[in-house]
C-alpha cells in the first residue's frame, strides 16, 4: 500500500494533515491551520520539500529522544515527526517521508 496524506479537523476546529506510510504508521504531522486551503498548501509543500535531505532538521526532544522537522525553503516547519528510540530509527523515518510524500494521495476526513 502506498503512503497517503489524511486531511482532518482537530478538536479545536483547525485543519491538520498527517502523512502515513504504506503500513499505516504516521510518519509526519502538521500544525493546525485556520483555513482548509492553508492545510492543502502545507501538503503540497511537504510533497515538494520531502526529497531534499537539507530540509530535515534532525533534533532531540527535551528528554533526549530523536525526532525531526521538515522545513520549507523559507525555514518554516511544515511537518513534525514522532519521537524515536534511536537515531537510526529517525533516519528510517526521514527516508520513509522522502519515499512516500511526493506521490502520496490525499484522503479528506473532514
Amino acid at each position: 500500500m502506498a503512503g497517503k496524506f489524511e486531511l482532518y479537523k482537530d478538536k479545536a476546529g483547525e485543519f491538520r494533515f498527517r502523512l502515513k506510510a504504506g503500513n499505516g504508521q504516521i510518519i509526519l504531522a502538521s500544525e493546525g491551520y485556520k483555513q482548509r486551503a492553508s492545510a492543502e498548501n502545507g501538503i503540497e509543500s511537504v510533497r515538494k520539500n520531502a526529497p531534499e535531505d537539507g530540509r530535515y532538521e534532525r533534533k532531540d526532544t527535551s528528554s533526549g529522544k530523536p525526532m525531526f522537522n521538515l522545513k520549507a525553503t523559507n525555514g518554516q516547519v511544515i511537518g513534525t515527526s514522532e519521537t524515536y528510540e534511536s537515531t537510526a530509527s529517525r533516519e528510517n523515518g526521514i527516508e520513509s517521508v522522502k519515499k512516500n510524500a511526493p506521490d502520496a494521495k490525499m484522503e479528506d476526513l473532514t
